[in-house]
């Protein structure tokens, strides 16, 4: 029943005078209260939310995750080839940061890697692999930084950062993935290999065709920003990607969505470091319950935790990655 009217323009108006009160009182709840409310507080702020696409990202955004990849990597037979697809990548900082944790671990592996968003500029900056270290203003951020070839680094590097996009790496980890020269950061030659650029659309129902099939789909942080059903679509759509017995990377999602999706299609959690990844990212887990966007707590005392919380997933048939990441003679290096 709420589902039925929830666009309409009165359920509209009956949110947004009740979501600011009921944030107040949710910040002033005992926390043994704050969960339950939470949940409800949440419910309703994504019937409220209006949505839309960023372009904010972080390099090394979410470490278990990046850990969880290599761990799966390094099950792969030695010179041995990995497909590996990364959706809505934005301004490139989780490919090259997916690269990095590898290629740092196995550099035996080829890693053939199709980078794809549906801004065709953002895609063309984050192929380039340049960015700013210049510090700005974040109160009193730039609409734009001139037509140099400078200004525009700069001006992308921070577009919708409400963070510098560099924040969550050490002085040494800058200096392995980047060649810096004042306030510029190129990524490294070796991170930039084997990368295919693309302006795409995850929901294009020809995608599998595009690209072909995945050993690791990365469909991280931005099927949240559409609504439940679209979300849902979308996400059918992307499964079909991914190789039999392969798997699928899916944070930053309407965590319904996506569990009931799960369980229709029969996937397999991945319950390895899944608490350290489902808390790994901040920037999710600040914004609930007040953001459409935020992340609920972890708890392992619901009966369905494990298919709820658990942001990768193994598709198909095959039960090991052994069998679909084993080499063969055209993936021979």
């Amino acid at each position: 029943m709420l589902e039925g009217w929830a666009d309409s323009k009165v359920f509209q108006k009956l949110l947004s005078a009740y979501v600011p009160s009921a944030t107040r009182l949710w910040n002033h709840l005992p926390h043994a209260w704050r969960d339950a409310y939470g949940r409800h507080l949440h419910t309703l702020v994504r019937l409220r939310g209006d949505r839309k696409q960023f372009f904010a990202t972080f390099f090394l955004r979410n470490r278990p995750e990046l850990e969880l990849i290599r761990r799966i990597v390094d099950q792969a037979p030695r010179r041995s080839a990995l497909d590996l697809s990364v959706l809505a990548c934005s301004k490139g900082a989780e490919v090259y940061s997916i690269l990095w944790a590898i290629r740092r671990a196995r550099p035996d592996i080829r890693v053939r890697v199709q980078a794809l968003d549906i801004s065709q500029e953002i895609v063309d900056f984050a192929a380039r692999g340049m960015y700013s270290l210049r510090s700005v203003d974040i109160a009193n951020p730039p609409e734009h930084f001139g037509d140099t070839e400078l200004g525009n680094i700069t001006w992308n590097t921070w577009r919708d950062q409400g963070a510098p996009i560099f924040e969550r790496m050490t002085r040494e980890e800058i200096g392995e993935m980047f060649e810096v020269k004042g306030d510029d950061a190129k990524v490294r030659p070796f991170l930039k290999e084997g990368i295919s650029w693309r302006c795409a659309d995850a929901c294009d129902p020809n995608l599998a065709k595009t690209l072909g099939l995945q050993d690791i789909v990365v469909a991280n942080r931005f099927l949240c920003h559409m609504d439940p059903p679209a979300a849902e679509k979308c996400l059918r759509n992307i499964a079909h990607l991914v190789k039999p017995g392969g798997y699928l990377f899916v944070s930053g999602i309407d965590l319904d969505v996506r569990a009931r999706v799960a369980r229709d299609l029969n996937w397999k959690p991945v319950v390895d470091l899944v608490k350290e990844i489902h808390e790994g990212d901040p920037s999710l887990t600040y914004g609930w319950p007040w953001a459409y966007w935020g992340l609920e707590p972890f708890t392992d005392t619901r009966p369905d935790w494990k298919v709820r919380y658990a942001s990768v997933f193994q598709i198909g048939d095959k039960a090991v990655t052994e069998a679909y990441l084993t080499a063969s003679t055209d993936h021979a290096v």
